[in-house]
């Protein structure tokens, strides 16, 4: 016998996170709950405002019609695959049916690369064990960014780092950046996502600086193809802005047979999306620490819980009931 309940919840963000130019004060998404006999599984279903094309709403009457059909002994991911223009309604569902189907694994990588901001002495503190961390740079100046960089590999030698720059520079400002980061030092950042605001103009700063690129808009791109690159060292997978548990597999095979390194992220998920994002990471990237430092964005926990995360965890009981068969 089948069953199935969809929830939503608002969760307040912590003040001042900014996307894309727009302040997010809620974070807002659906949760499935799906039976099978004796079985039950979990998915979240969240488009992030400013990257998702699809909203809360479109995915909602999505769902619902997919659950409809499932209800009435469809498969759960032929349903979630043929959602292409809606890939937080096929993450969300494929990963509901994953967790029925007892394929999703339960052991998780929780280890994450920590996202570095604050003051910088309880940074350093936080990151003196850590062999990787993440830095957003391009938000302002490029040559602040340089220096930031820089200061944090000379204090911490043990430490490599990925950066984030949403294709926010132009070739000058990427050029400005590698000025204020010696030689010496560009090894040890591992990447940085889409440098400059064009593939092409991307590749180029690789080649000219010797710092590492990888792709995380463009794996979403139709006509995207993954292969080896000169400077290319990652693709970036945020399954939320991808699609389907399958899909996101594909993606992750095609990038490891071509030497790349597959980097499951967060889309700001509640802590129930991450954990499933961790376990997730634990199962297709176990040699690579997942890029899922997000649960302090949000001021709640959801449904299930962080490892040792000291937020509140909000129940399903005090979530909205939307649609329930």
């Amino acid at each position: 016998m089948r069953r199935a309940k969809l929830y939503r919840y608002s969760l307040p963000m912590e003040a001042g996170i900014v996307l894309r130019n727009q302040r997010l004060k809620t974070r807002d998404g659906l949760l499935v709950q799906l039976w099978q006999d004796e079985k039950c599984g979990w998915g979240e279903i969240a488009p992030l405002p400013g990257f998702s094309l699809e909203s809360v709403e479109q995915a909602q009457q999505g769902v619902q019609h997919a659950l409809a059909q499932w209800l009435q002994g469809a498969s759960l991911s032929a349903l979630a695959s043929a959602f292409n223009a809606m890939p937080s309604v096929a993450f969300g569902l494929s990963i509901a049916d994953a967790e029925l189907r007892d394929a999703l694994p339960q052991t998780g990588n929780y280890a994450c690369a920590p996202l570095c901001h604050g003051d910088p002495d309880a940074l350093y503190q936080r990151l003196a064990n850590q062999p990787v961390a993440k830095v957003k740079v391009g938000l302002y100046e490029a040559v602040g960014d340089g220096l930031n960089v820089s200061m944090l590999l000379e204090a911490l030698p043990h430490l490599r780092l990925r950066l984030d720059a949403n294709r926010s520079w132009t070739p000058a400002k990427a050029e400005a950046f590698a000025r204020y980061v010696a030689p010496a030092l560009r090894s040890r950042i591992a990447f940085i996502e889409e440098p400059c605001q064009t593939r092409e103009q991307s590749r180029e700063f690789a080649r000219a600086s010797g710092i590492a690129i990888a792709w995380d808009e463009s794996v979403r791109e139709a006509g995207f193809e993954i292969r080896a690159e000169e400077g290319l060292a990652a693709i970036i997978i945020k399954p939320t802005l991808t699609g389907s548990l399958t899909r996101c597999r594909e993606l992750i095979a095609k990038a490891h047979r071509a030497g790349l390194e597959a980097v499951i992220s967060s889309s700001i998920e509640s802590s129930l999306g991450l954990t499933q994002l961790a376990r997730m990471a634990a199962w297709l990237t176990p040699d690579t620490q997942p890029g899922l430092d997000t649960l302090d964005l949000i001021q709640s926990q959801l449904v299930r819980p962080w490892p040792e995360a000291a937020r509140p965890l909000l129940d399903v009981s005090a979530l909205e009931v939307v649609w329930q068969r």
